[in-house]
């Protein structure tokens, strides 16, 4: 497994009763996170532990492998979740504009704002980036 690895606590939506609980298990960074979450039956041992439901797990598992995109990291992982984007694979797959307006249509409804939408240049890196990871393997 290739790509950026960060500290657990820096996926978004994770606070520190989680991350804590998580290092409790070994898990101290998002590569480990992919690594003992790699099954449903993982996933849910995971989530049982957590007192989370299954898919709260699924979500952080999905952030974390999108995380490992460097110019994605922690930072935009989130967003890219919940523009619905599941997979780095995926996110290899997205054309930039349109991953640009699904992000842009996101930040506007969410936040009311369009300054805090990245560049379609930077989308564009991340699916660059998201290339050299599937080719990778």
């Amino acid at each position: 497994m290739d790509g950026k690895n960060w500290p657990i606590q820096n996926l978004p939506r994770l606070d520190e009763t989680v991350a804590s609980r998580l290092q409790e298990l070994g898990i101290t960074t998002t590569q480990e996170l992919l690594k003992k979450a790699q099954s449903n039956r993982e996933k849910e041992k995971i989530a049982h532990y957590l007192e989370q439901k299954p898919q709260q797990v699924s979500k952080w598992v999905i952030m974390a492998d999108l995380a490992r995109v460097p110019s994605v990291g922690c930072q935009y992982c989130g967003l890219l979740l919940h523009a619905g984007i599941g997979s780095i694979k995926q996110l290899s797959q997205m054309h930039p504009q349109k991953l640009h307006r699904q992000v842009l249509h996101l930040q506007v409804s969410l936040f009311k704002r369009r300054d805090y939408c990245p560049s379609v240049g930077s989308i564009q890196q991340w699916i660059q980036q998201a290339k050299q990871l599937t080719t990778h393997h």
